[in-house]
């Protein structure tokens, strides 16, 4: 692999959410200069079309956007989406913390603020998702099936079965959310699919870890919701 290409995989990328243009643009040059790569969206749907093409370390996000707010965005993505958001509230406004920390923030950092110690907190962020993910051995069992995250591989024994790029993307996002309801929304965003293909690439992947896909064992669909993955 090229080694500017190893460099830049290394920096973590931040996509930084605030419908404020002039904030935007200050937090994008600074966190630029220490050592991120950032993308910038100035609305929750505009974050969310983004999400669908490119990958994200951390999500800034502004809490008092007009329209769909930082929380209510947070929530769509929240609990299948496993990225790290920090959440920028304003002054005093603890209601605003104390919702976005129970919706599953993981840090709040009030307006206004050094941007340096915005750097401080989403490295502080980094660590303990990274510390987190150490933990995980990137391998789930299913029956005779093992898909092995890091290798991108789905074996049963010893035979290498085939995965589509979308069939592939899904079992990362329910790799890493083994026994949590994902919504069609989140698989989409995550796995870089569709939305609307989501159920059609959900069938043929359990054609693939399924002995009977229509009274599937593993992954379940749970009405309204999304669905599910379980070890077996």
């Amino acid at each position: 692999m090229n080694n500017d290409l190893m460099q830049l995989s290394e920096i973590p990328h931040v996509l930084v959410v605030d419908d404020d243009r002039r904030l935007r643009s200050l937090l994008k040059d600074y966190l630029s200069e220490n050592g991120f790569l950032v993308s910038a969206s100035e609305s929750a749907g505009d974050a969310r079309t983004k999400m669908k093409y490119f990958g994200f370390d951390i999500l800034v996000v502004d809490v008092m956007m007009e329209g769909e707010t930082g929380i209510e965005f947070m929530q769509t993505l929240r609990p299948g989406d496993d990225i790290p958001i920090l959440l920028l509230t304003a002054m005093g406004e603890s209601e605003d913390r104390i919702r976005g920390l129970a919706s599953g923030a993981d840090d709040y950092l009030a307006k206004p603020f050094e941007p340096q110690e915005l750097v401080l907190r989403l490295k502080a962020i980094l660590r303990r998702a990274t510390a987190s993910r150490g933990l995980f051995s990137g391998k789930i069992v299913f029956g005779d099936l093992v898909f092995d995250d890091k290798q991108g591989e789905l074996r049963k024994r010893d035979e290498l079965i085939s995965l589509t790029s979308g069939e592939l993307g899904l079992l990362r996002v329910f790799t890493k959310n083994v026994g949590v309801v994902v919504s069609r929304e989140t698989l989409a965003s995550r796995a870089g699919i569709e939305a609307r293909t989501v159920d059609v690439q959900i069938a043929r992947l359990r054609r693939k870890i399924e002995h009977n896909p229509r009274l599937p064992q593993f992954l379940s669909t749970v009405r309204g919701e999304g669905y599910v993955l379980r070890e077996g």
